[in-house]
């Protein structure tokens, strides 16, 4: 896979841009000099914020990326994009990459993204909520009240295999309803508030930037993502490249790493900038994004629950995909090096000792 590198130089006090060095894999963090080109979808959903402020920061830049967005692609076609090359990288949840790689696509975790906050958190950050018509069921307050509804049951989601099925078929288990109730409706988010208000759908799943919008429009929300018990595995997501192009740029994947945890860690810090600035991009109002991890330690036990239920309902064949190869401990030490989180580490382990001692 041949890539890119982007070198800018100042000739006369004009700009001379000249594509060189065509497989290199380094990495430059000075501003005028090499950035390494690396390939997303554009965004305008709840998964925009970490890319967002991490560009807007200046992280990428400073570790030698520059990020090119290559427009909007619609979620069954992201992995697609990536296998042909039109794209380098995105992210998605553990379900969603196993079955691609289940299918013999070449896909791997570098370091984790989203997770789901402690309960003790503001709600408005957990991953998910979902939501009902109050005005069609007058009778559904709770998920358990699903039961009650006759015949199928009419639900939203962006796509398959996703965090919408997962934590709806999980939810179902807990509380005693067939999953064969479940009739799932293709669509964005943002659609489904306005499907949930008319009535065409029973349950309206949502992401944080679109909570405000399903309470404005009357909706009655019923249940969360931490109502699954499965804490922060709930929310769990990671980027991905393929395998092939993690090996071929180490250390440009290396960078990415530093660069998206420096973002991610700013976005938790300032939850309201944050949304500021998503809401600017995509013209909705947003009160809240997702949590992010801190770290860049990768939890393999978090990833389980998302295989497992795979693997129960058939979807991919047991064993074939593990919790080891799906993603990559290759990065951990350089997204957890950044001095500011070392030093903030400390001081919270200082923090709890202090508290122990003097409990």
């Amino acid at each position: 896979m041949k890539k890119k590198w982007l070198v800018v130089g100042v000739v006369g006090g004009m700009a001379l841009a000249v594509a060189a060095l065509l497989g290199s894999t380094r990495v430059q963090a000075a501003p005028e000099k090499e950035l390494f080109q690396i390939k997303t979808p554009t965004l305008k959903n709840c998964g925009l914020a970490p890319w967002l402020v991490t560009d807007r920061l200046g992280y990428f830049k400073e570790e030698g990326i520059k990020m090119v967005y290559t427009g909007e692609t619609q979620p069954n076609l992201v992995i697609p994009s990536i296998l042909r090359g039109n794209n380098d990288v995105s992210s998605g949840h553990p379900n969603t990459i196993a079955v691609a790689k289940a299918g013999g696509a070449p896909l791997v975790g570098v370091v984790r993204g989203g997770i789901e906050p402690a309960p003790s958190a503001d709600p408005k950050f957990r991953h998910m909520w979902f939501f009902v018509n109050p005005a069609k069921h007058p009778g559904i307050k709770t998920f358990a009240d699903l039961k009650k509804i006759p015949g199928k049951i009419k639900i939203a989601t962006i796509t398959t295999n996703i965090c919408t099925d997962f934590h709806i078929n999980l939810l179902a288990d807990k509380n005693g309803i067939p999953r064969s109730k479940f009739e799932w409706v293709t669509m964005p988010d943002v659609q489904g508030i306005q499907a949930l208000k008319q009535g065409l759908i029973d349950v309206g799943t949502a992401h944080p930037p679109f909570y405000k919008g399903n309470l404005s429009a009357g909706a009655l929300k019923i249940a969360d993502s931490t109502d699954t018990g499965l804490g922060e595995s709930a929310g769990l997501g990671f980027y991905f490249f393929t395998e092939d192009f993690v090996k071929k740029n180490p250390k440009a994947v290396a960078g990415f790493v530093k660069a998206i945890k420096r973002g991610q860690r700013w976005a938790n810090a300032n939850p309201e900038k944050t949304a500021k600035w998503v809401e600017e991009v995509i013209g909705v109002p947003v009160t809240g994004n997702h949590f992010y991890a801190e770290d860049a330690t990768i939890i393999e036990a978090q990833i389980t629950p998302w295989l497992k239920d795979l693997e129960d309902n058939k979807v991919i064949p047991r064993g074939k995909i593990t919790e080891k190869n799906l993603i990559t401990h290759q990065f951990e030490s350089f997204g957890n090096d950044d001095k500011v989180y070392q030093d903030n580490l400390k001081k919270r382990k200082k923090n709890v000792k202090k508290t122990v001692l003097n409990g």
